[in-house]
């Protein structure tokens, strides 16, 4: 099993090598950091902006190989991944932006996955009944529903709330406030930040799991083996729960880790929304600044995000169904 996940590792690594590469001749063809500096006035003289641009390894008129050449041997030599063109270290900004997005979306998708599961379980065993109907109702209208609507109807709430307390008990943007002291304090005030876009992510993002883990459920539900687990004297939800539950929620588990780039990269409006600035909304700066090693550093990021993924799927997998073990 360790030489299997060793060498699975080791493919990823040489994946995510090529592919970074490539990314970075990609964003080196399509963004421009000279574009910053057009318009302005005074128009800067173009001997400026070379004089700029030349020690950040962003000028377009040294040849694209000599520069892709002094990158590499940056992250290689030293975990250098580069400035931006106004001079930013991109190291900074991606370990401060992971520890943000981390915290807005680690716990919005662990609360998803949980409550998906259990919702897909309960409604499963209820197939057809009330419970299952009303379930599958909310969940169809809350998957079709805009992050930026899920926004407006949890702030509104939110507002009102505050109003009516007098005081702010929820804060709408931004991951902290300034000035707070103690560590008490400090996470009373996460909490009060953290708390409102948790619960947009939560409400477009849970129907997913439940949808998928009832079907999946039904389809296992009354397989052999579990009519055979129940013939030997297990409850119905005894056979469920250890027996098909066990095997329906391999694909859920695949389907979760391979959302983990979307996790880190993916809350675009959510961070803009509410003011965090993590991942998505990074990204986003990377295209609108033409900021090549930024917009590389979050690829590489997603990457390794995916290859992550992949070996936790098969972890996942190894781990729910002995035949693959045995195997």
């Amino acid at each position: 099993m360790l030489k299997y996940m060793l060498k699975k590792a080791a493919g990823w690594l040489a994946m995510i090598f090529v592919a970074v590469n490539i990314t970075y001749f990609l964003a080196s063809s399509f963004l421009n950091p000279r574009s910053n500096y057009a318009g302005r006035r005074p128009p800067v003289p173009e001997e400026r902006i070379d004089a700029i641009l030349e020690p950040l390894n962003l000028n377009d008129k040294v040849p694209i190989t000599e520069r892709w050449w002094n990158w590499l041997s940056g992250i290689l030599l030293h975990w250098n991944w580069g400035s931006s063109p106004l001079g930013d270290s991109i190291n900074e900004q991606i370990s401060y932006r992971i520890w943000v997005s981390a915290r807005l979306l680690l716990l919005a998708t662990f609360l998803s996955v949980v409550i998906g599961i259990a919702l897909g379980v309960f409604t499963a065993s209820r197939k057809d009944k009330l419970a299952d109907r009303g379930w599958m109702v909310v969940s169809l209208i809350t998957l079709n529903t805009h992050v930026v609507v899920a926004s407006v109807l949890v702030v509104w709430i939110a507002i009102s709330i505050n109003r009516a307390a007098g005081q702010p008990v929820f804060y709408v943007t931004g991951a902290s406030s300034i000035g707070v002291e103690g560590f008490f304090n400090q996470l009373v005030d996460g909490f009060q930040h953290l708390i409102l876009p948790t619960i947009c992510l939560l409400i477009i993002s849970y129907a997913s799991y439940h949808l998928m883990q009832r079907n999946m459920l039904l389809d296992n539900i009354d397989a052999d083996y579990v009519r055979t687990a129940r013939a030997k004297g297990l409850t119905k939800a005894q056979a469920v729960r250890r027996h098909a539950l066990r095997t329906s929620i391999i694909p859920v588990a695949t389907s979760v880790a391979f959302s983990i780039p979307g996790i880190f990269t993916g809350a675009i409006m959510t961070e803009t929304i509410f003011g965090w600035n993590g991942m998505g909304s990074y990204f986003l700066e990377t295209i609108q600044k033409n900021d090549i090693h930024g917009a590389v550093g979050v690829a590489a990021f997603g990457a390794l995000m995916t290859a992550i993924g992949a070996v936790l799927s098969d972890l996942f997998v190894v781990f729910l169904d002995p035949r693959v073990r045995v195997s």
